[in-house]
């Protein structure tokens, strides 16, 4: 199926790495143009080398997204380069740890900063050229929102947030005609994942006794798979789909977890 993507310009933060990085490569080998947003320049440079080896083109903007000016930079550097965008991929942020028991008030806002903060300012400083294009947002959310995980308060109450947010944009743009839906993640194989499960113990028996509870073939979601959902909502194909909480997630948070043993 064509996805009618050619020539987009698609904003993706964190797009250097993991699922971001799945959706780039996704969306050049769609004939889009990818914009990557990431704080490290190496990553940045590296990720903008393989679209080069797929024979595709981007740009990558180097940017701290935590800092609220570095996101409206981020999106005046776009407009420079492209004068317009098409879409808008929120996708950047950390499981980081911040528990209610051993938090703190600094702990919990600076998280919140780095896992949802920046969802809102870019979409904030996309939207006179989303309205422009008619384009789409898609937030890359998580399960935590849903099932909870456990010492990760800041993370699951930022979860919460885009998942609250898809609703209330998709409301609030449809007189732009602004699709905005998200993606919803469970268990995703990216290297963020594999370097926290290294940090366990015994890591193939946990990465064992994770994959077993995933009822759709006991198997990690790969980032190509989130990536082909939300590359199909950012296109025209998908163009009567809003507000839509989408879970790419082998059926892990709404399946019967029996299933598991099946």
């Amino acid at each position: 199926m064509d996805l009618q993507l050619q020539q987009k310009v698609i904003i993706v933060s964190g797009g250097a790495k993991g699922i971001g990085n799945g959706i780039v490569n996704v969306l050049a080998a769609e004939g889009a143009i990818p914009v990557i947003l990431g704080r490290d320049p190496r990553d940045n440079e590296a990720a903008l080398q393989h679209l080069a080896t797929l024979g595709a083109s981007g740009l990558a903007v180097t940017a701290e997204l935590s800092d609220p000016q570095a996101c409206a930079t981020a999106v005046q550097t776009v407009l420079n380069a492209y004068g317009r965008i098409d879409g808008l991929v929120n996708n950047a942020g950390l499981n980081d740890g911040i528990s209610l028991e051993h938090g703190s008030y600094e702990g919990f806002m600076t998280s919140l900063h780095r896992n949802v903060v920046h969802y809102y300012l870019l979409a904030h400083h996309a939207l006179p050229a989303l309205k422009a294009s008619q384009g789409a947002i898609v937030n890359i959310s998580s399960k935590t929102a849903e099932t909870g995980q456990g010492g990760t308060s800041a993370y699951a109450a930022a979860n919460g947030a885009r998942n609250a947010l898809t609703r209330e944009w998709a409301v609030e743009l449809l007189k732009y005609n602004i699709r905005v839906n998200a993606v919803v993640v469970a268990e995703c194989w990216t290297p963020q994942y594999e370097n926290w499960i290294q940090t366990l113990p015994n890591p193939e028996a946990k990465l064992h006794e994770i994959t077993q509870r995933i009822p759709l073939q006991h198997r990690m979601t790969t980032a190509e798979e989130i990536a082909n959902t939300t590359a199909f909502l950012l296109s025209p194909r998908s163009s009567h789909t809003t507000g839509q909480l989408v879970h790419v997630d082998g059926g892990y948070v709404h399946l019967d977890r029996a299933l598991a043993n099946a």
